[in-house]
């Protein structure tokens, strides 16, 4: 009997250990398509004059970039349900890496808008496996911490993109930077093949009962807070991404900033928000009972209101004070939107409702660029840039007020057969 209990307890610890192996290996591959995305922001100036492209034109690059994230993050959450988050994850990075390899080539403005397309329907499909990984290793009540340290590695790109390609743009080029990132994403999807594995918390779909993936589907699509939580997320990745694609060519363009200096703004804005994600997700797990929607509520308030503030900064130092701020705000709500979708869903569709909900707030990212870019064009104003895009998080705002913040109890595998 106690050589049982003894077995039991070692492949628990086994189990314990091995779930921190598969975080990483997510939070690898959700950075490295992350640093693919943001290297746009301080090469597109640089790319726009190779390729002959004005400034107000840029936008259509990153619309594209974002068009295919969006697609492929709708179907990748149902095929990490109905086949595992291991293939759709390495699938993703592999094909990201690929295609900034082929970015990297291109002499020609169309030809490179819709290879900037390409590398978003690959890197859009990480994001969902890695949510079906996550909930299969880690309990509800660990989420908030664990997704904090997953959705850290938006922070973590947008940071390595804008401390490490200004500097590759001086030393060889704005191509470098592409080839290189490139590279290192189709290495390290290899290697996750081999590392990678399903958890014990979710039932996988091959071994649900029958009609049991349907009825999943059927209770998401019909969920009215999982509808207020994507449409939060659409406003918030408005603000986010509208921020990260623009600020670099705002600063430059518009106040005569450095691209340097740019460079350097951006990425403590970034770092800012690596350090912010864990901390939120843990405070609010261990002090808040898990609690997502009042925080959320409060941190898209915050953003709004410091976009409004940042368009009415002047000079390298006021931007250089304002990052890390911003920062906070920007992406502080990412962990708390991330962990409450799987538990407003039952689990088997964790990875669908992740993908659906994160293709929603992409249209965030998809849509913003040309506004913003329109706006600026027409105006010549920072300013009003900047208004344009304080209004996403005020829209994320007021929809999050509709949402009810409950949590869905853990159902273990066993339970979940005799369902």
């Amino acid at each position: 009997m106690s050589s049982t209990v003894a077995t039991a307890t070692k492949a628990e610890v086994s189990v314990s250990r091995y779930r921190w192996v598969i975080l990483v290996a997510c939070w690898a591959s959700f950075t490295l398509t992350s640093i693919d995305r943001s290297t746009w922001g301080p090469a597109s100036v640089f790319v726009g004059e190779s390729l002959h492209v004005t400034v107000e034109a840029l936008g259509a690059f990153a619309t594209a970039y974002y068009i295919g994230y969006v697609v492929t993050n709708f179907w990748s959450g149902f095929a990490s349900d109905a086949i595992g988050g291991k293939v759709i994850l390495t699938v993703s990075l592999l094909g990201a890496g690929a295609s900034m390899l082929a970015f990297g080539s291109t002499t020609n403005a169309a030809v490179g808008i819709a290879v900037q397309a390409v590398v978003g329907f690959f890197a859009g499909a990480d994001y969902a496996a890695g949510i079906r990984l996550i909930v299969s290793w880690f309990k509800p009540q660990e989420q908030g911490f664990a997704m904090g340290i997953f959705t850290a590695a938006t922070s973590l790109g947008t940071a390595t993109a804008n401390f490490v390609v200004p500097a590759l743009i001086t030393a060889s080029g704005w191509r470098t930077s592409y080839i290189m990132f490139g590279a290192i994403s189709v290495v390290v999807a290899v290697a996750l093949f081999f590392t990678l594995k399903p958890g014990p918390l979710v039932t996988e779909h091959k071994h649900a009962p029958k009609g049991r993936f349907k009825r999943d589907l059927a209770a998401m699509f019909t969920n009215p807070n999982l509808l207020f939580t994507c449409l939060a997320g659409f406003g918030a990745f408005w603000g986010l991404y509208g921020f990260v694609t623009w600020s670099n060519t705002l600063m430059i363009k518009g106040k005569h900033i450095s691209p340097e200096t740019a460079g350097l703004v951006v990425g403590i804005f970034a770092v800012a928000a690596v350090l912010a994600k864990p901390i939120i997700g843990w405070i609010c797990d261990r002090f808040f009972g898990g609690a997502r929607k009042v925080p959320s509520i409060i941190l898209l308030a915050l953003f709004a209101a410091i976009l409004l503030v940042f368009g009415r900064l002047d000079g390298a130092a006021a931007f250089l004070w304002a990052a890390p701020f911003l920062g906070l705000a920007a992406y502080g709500w990412s962990p708390l939107l991330v962990s409450l979708v799987p538990r407003l869903v039952p689990n088997g569709v964790s990875g669908s409702a992740s993908g659906v909900a994160n293709g929603i707030w992409q249209l965030g990212s998809v849509i913003v660029p040309v506004v913003v870019g329109a706006a600026f064009g027409a105006a010549k104003s920072f300013d009003i840039a900047f208004l344009a895009l304080a209004a996403g998080p005020i829209f994320g705002f007021i929809a999050m007020l509709f949402v009810r913040d409950r949590q869905r109890p853990a159902v273990a595998p066993a339970a979940a057969e005799k369902e």
